[in-house]
């Protein structure tokens, strides 16, 4: 009796697993509605925006995101504005998107010509150099020499007073050597991958006195 009563448990159990996958639908004439076409298909929502990607697809997408993300950076600044500056960007940006970057600075000497009365004077000074092929950059980040050019940086001030004697051998006699900063430690604010979105949010803030606001990150950072 038992075994009877299993062996009609277990074909019910097929019979009923057979009808739902449609198998038996042309027999009983009553289609059981279950996770398969057409019901499956008809329950899509907006399938017209699936789209199948390769894997190439894919990585190329994730590339072209990666490039639209900048790193942005404020400063520098010391112990002394540090603090106010931390304080005005949590009033803008959520915790997470930014953070503290903090280097030791050393003292470094130039070879330095300024300051000039305006950029015209600095470009006309930097086309000269560059006819006689001096190799300057514009000095930045120092408010006491700027606009200026730097024709070389040095940590000690007797490698700069030789290069200086070099150049004026080559022809540069308004040149000097000045220190153009004491060793400090220096703290910049960085947003590290800024989205648009982000990037404009941030490329207006103003956050200390000096007015320092953000900017591209340095390429040795």
């Amino acid at each position: 009796m038992l075994r009877g009563l299993a062996a009609l448990l277990l074909l019910a159990n097929l019979a009923f697993f057979a009808w739902t996958q449609g198998w038996l639908d042309n027999v009983v004439g009553v289609r059981a509605a279950g996770d398969r076409e057409p019901e499956r298909l008809q329950r899509q929502v907006n399938p017209e925006v699936v789209r199948i990607l390769t894997p190439q697809a894919v990585a190329a997408a994730a590339s072209a995101a990666e490039l639209r993300l900048a790193c942005l950076e404020a400063g520098p600044f010391d112990a002394g504005t540090i603090g106010a500056a931390e304080t005005a960007l949590s009033a803008t940006l959520p915790s997470g998107t930014w953070a503290r970057v903090t280097t030791e600075r050393p003292t470094a000497w130039i070879v330095y010509m300024g300051r000039f009365a305006n950029r015209e004077a600095l470009q006309r000074k930097q086309q000269e150099l560059d006819r006689i092929r001096i190799s300057v950059e514009e000095v930045r980040n120092a408010p006491d020499l700027e606009p200026g050019l730097s024709l070389g940086r040095f940590a000690q001030r007797a490698d700069a007073e030789t290069a200086l004697a070099d150049m004026a051998r080559r022809g540069v006699q308004t040149a000097r050597v000045v220190e153009m900063w004491r060793s400090a430690t220096l703290h910049m604010l960085r947003v590290q991958r800024a989205d648009p979105e982000l990037a404009a949010r941030v490329m207006g803030l103003r956050l200390d006195a000096l007015g320092k606001g953000f900017g591209p990150c340095a390429r040795s950072s």
